[in-house]
């Protein structure tokens, strides 16, 4: 953990990481040492859409929740435990379970559905206006109206 700390630090005083502190610190508080239980997909569909697909077999929709808090997308599953009688064996893999993933702050999800045991989460990137590319004029005065330069 030490050596991602001294990485944060290391980045957030990179002169081309401006602005970035927040989003560091969303990725190192991210779900640490997650198990790779449930297998799950990332799908691109195009430029701006997305569907993160989740192996969830034995699980019904009121046993599944997903929540979006503060830029993390959480899935969580837990089994209700009903005594549906002795086993043989037993292969498919029904325990509880929580996966997290962190989403830039211009993704939306659009919704989730449970079809033949695998969750599909839509995605969609969508860039405001006020973040799109656009041109810089030079020579222009800014907002406030004057001229300013780095020597003043």
């Amino acid at each position: 953990m030490t050596n991602t700390r001294r990485m944060t630090t290391d980045l957030l005083s990179d002169p081309f990481f401006i602005g970035f502190d927040r989003v560091l610190n969303r990725m190192q508080n991210s779900t640490p040492g997650q198990t790779n239980y449930p297998p799950y997909n990332i799908v691109k569909l195009d430029d701006d859409r997305y569907t993160i697909e989740i192996a969830v077999a034995g699980f019904d929709e009121n046993e599944i929740e997903v929540e979006l808090k503060e830029g993390v997308l959480n899935v969580f599953a837990e089994k209700d435990s009903k005594d549906e009688g002795e086993y043989l064996h037993k292969g498919i893999s029904a325990r509880a379970f929580r996966r997290s993933f962190t989403l830039s702050d211009t993704i939306v999800v659009n919704g989730a559905d449970l079809v033949n045991g695998i969750l599909a989460i839509e995605l969609e990137n969508v860039i405001p206006e006020e973040k799109k590319p656009r041109k810089i004029d030079i020579g222009k005065k800014s907002k406030s109206g004057k001229r300013t330069l780095l020597n003043e």
